[in-house]
């Protein structure tokens, strides 16, 4: 198969540039009430439709191992497709108000699928990683009782998960997609009480093509899409995204560097995640661009690794999107074909190691760029700018947002904006700070902005300064470890550890600590496995010239552990550093027999103690400690 022919890069619709600070003052210029924007997901895909109705909007490859095959969806035929899907998801009783769960690896049905719920009903995308417990909760917030999920053609194992768990989770109806490219084998399993039907027999069901929505198109202020979030203790909450909010995130994007008409971007990004919908589905549609899907587990799949310098080569992409761990992995290919066209290599979601950027620049010649933002905020806030790079910032902000440092008092609900270039805690307004998080009060579904946006505000938790509209990062509030009052970032350690080249990913985090609260502890994943921890020991001695920000222990694993879109997963590491910490103490102290588990509730570490006799001792020799210690499973300890 030949390689994609790029069309000459044109706007295709009218784009004012963003190339810098003089771009960005100049669209300001302009009130966004006065521009001829799609304030909804949905007329900004009929306006592509309308502009662009026989070129392609995608690109979808049904198996990574093979990355010249794939499907090709033209904007015109999408916009039929999400027609046909609304108007079957219509008939499943979604209205305005509900919510659909989407839970699948990425295929074009599901990102049809996705634009056809917020366009009659509610999007909630889900990870399908996520544990029943957590996945419950999330249902039980939003609601939703139909459930478009994996066929077992797309995923065997997700779809007989999700036909055991139903019932337990609420759920009425199950909808199979089907992998691209590929039609059903076999007739679905059902359960009692449960509707378990394909995509394709419920749009067979609409008899004609549908020109248009089975309702009322949605307003700009309609819920458009309910996004889960980890957060530091793994519980999950969920952001509620108005069309307002996802659409004009998209037109922002669209003029910060993204392809133009006839260019591409990779896509990799699971669609339960916000950057793959706004930053690789929608803002493309924009500018008439298409989005390049490879393999339904996208970065997830490791077969993608080996292949993907060819899949540059073939596609021609321009730019893509992807979190450190993704460039930290391709650093580690070598270049084995011509990438000349990729000139926009995106990255956020998690802070980036210096060995990162410098190792992917020395093997492809690019340099990433940064980017900040957050589910609460719609995706991004700040952006680099290719040709842009200012070394230690996150970028620019994007137009018509505030991004500011701030002191923040949570309880008379004041917001005091701190002068340039000082740090507080990062904060955000503008028309894309979302709704608010879902609730439930008594059996209703509620979303509340509640100690998350004061005065207009957004809090981020996160902390940094701005200096000429840049935004610059100084670590998470939340991450920060207190060592006696002491406050240290864990990305000095991190940093530290990373330019070692026998160390492949870190992990810092604080481990509970009777006389300073806490101290940092390090976990590290190596790239060869011959060095040893008394000389990592002796590395970060010489490269942290701040002797409390020196880890007291550094611990070897296979592998650090991630999300499922490869963002560190901190409550993990400061689970086992705290409970290795008991575990040692009891034994120092002759304690045996005693079981430590360790949990977060509320944001606090809990400390459960179970087992024989010994527990009232154990739960004496570890008074103390800034943990919540309970005897037993569930009764409170001293």
């Amino acid at each position: 198969m030949r390689p994609i022919e790029v069309q000459p890069p044109t706007e295709g619709v009218d784009l004012p540039p963003l190339t810098g600070m003089a771009d960005l003052q100049a669209i300001e210029r302009i009130p966004l009430a006065e521009r001829d924007l799609a304030l909804t997901t949905y007329d900004l895909l009929v306006r592509a439709a309308k502009r662009w109705p026989g070129q392609t909007s995608s690109l979808w490859i049904p198996d990574a191992a093979a990355i010249k095959d794939h499907v090709a969806v033209t904007f015109g035929a999408l916009l039929d497709r999400v027609h046909a899907i609304g108007h079957a998801l219509h008939g499943l009783g979604v209205g305005r108000q509900d919510a659909v769960t989407l839970m699948a690896p990425n295929c074009s049905d599901l990102l049809a699928a996705t634009l056809a719920a917020e366009a009659v009903g509610i999007a909630a995308p889900v990870n399908s990683a996520l544990d029943v417990h957590h996945l419950a909760h999330i249902v039980r917030l939003t609601g939703s009782r139909t459930l478009v999920t994996a066929g077992p053609e797309l995923d065997e194992a997700l779809w007989k998960r999700m036909l055991e768990g139903a019932a337990d989770l609420g759920i009425d109806v199950l909808v199979a997609l089907s992998p691209d490219g590929d039609e059903p084998k076999a007739e679905l399993e059902t359960r009692a009480g449960l509707r378990a039907i394909r995509l394709e027999d419920l749009v067979d069901a609409v008899r004609d093509t549908p020109a248009d929505l089975p309702t009322a198109p949605p307003e700009p202020d309609d819920l458009a899409a309910f996004f889960h979030t980890g957060g530091t203790t793994g519980t999950p909450k969920v952001a509620a995204h108005t069309h307002r909010n996802q659409a004009v995130m998209a037109w922002t994007i669209a003029l910060a560097g993204a392809p133009r008409r006839g260019q591409s971007i990779v896509a990799g990004l699971p669609l339960f995640h916000v950057n793959a919908l706004l930053v690789t589905a929608l803002a493309p549609m924009i500018s008439g661009a298409r989005s390049i899907w490879p393999g339904p587990r996208g970065y997830r799949d490791p077969q993608l690794y080996a292949a993907f310098w060819q899949l540059v080569e073939h596609y021609r992409p321009r730019a893509m999107s992807a979190v450190p761990t993704v460039y930290a992995f391709l650093s580690a290919t070598p270049v084995d074909a011509d990438i000349s066209s990729l000139e926009v290599p995106v990255v956020g979601a998690a802070p980036l190691p210096d060995a990162v950027r410098h190792t992917f620049a020395e093997v492809t010649g690019l340099e990433l760029l940064e980017g900040y933002g957050l589910t609460e905020g719609t995706c991004a806030s700040s952006v680099t700018l290719p040709g842009d790079a200012c070394h230690g910032s996150v970028g620019q902000r994007l137009p018509y947002q505030t991004v500011a440092a701030a002191e923040v008092d949570a309880v008379i609900g004041r917001v005091r904006p701190l002068p340039e270039g000082e740090t507080g805690e990062l904060v955000i307004s503008g028309p894309t700070v979302f709704a608010g998080y879902l609730r439930r009060d008594e059996g209703r579904r509620e979303v509340s902005d509640e100690g998350i946006v004061i005065d207009g505000w957004l809090r981020t938790g996160d902390l940094g300064f701005v200096r000429n509209e840049r935004v610059h990062l100084r670590g998470r509030q939340k991450d920060l470890i207190i060592r006696g009052g002491h406050n240290i970032d864990p990305a000095v350690i991190e940093d530290a550890l990373l330019a070692h080249p026998g160390v492949a990913a870190v992990g810092a985090v604080g481990r509970p600590d009777r006389k300073s609260g806490e101290v940092p502890v390090a976990f590290v994943s190596l790239a060869s496995g011959e060095v040893t921890v008394e000389e990592l020991t002796k590395w970060v001695d010489q490269h942290i010239s701040e002797p409390a920000a020196r880890p007291k222990v550094i611990t070897v694993l296979d592998s650090i552990p991630l999300t499922e879109i490869g963002k560190p997963f901190k409550p993990a590491l400061r689970e086992a550093a705290a409970a290795q910490q008991f575990r040692d103490e009891l034994v120092a102290q002759g304690i045996e027999g005693v079981e430590v588990g360790i949990g977060h509730e509320a944001g606090r570490l809990v400390v459960r103690l179970t087992g024989g006799g010994e527990v009232s001792r154990a739960v004496a020799a570890l008074y103390g400690y800034d943990v919540d210690l309970r005897a037993g499973a569930g009764e409170e300890g001293q």
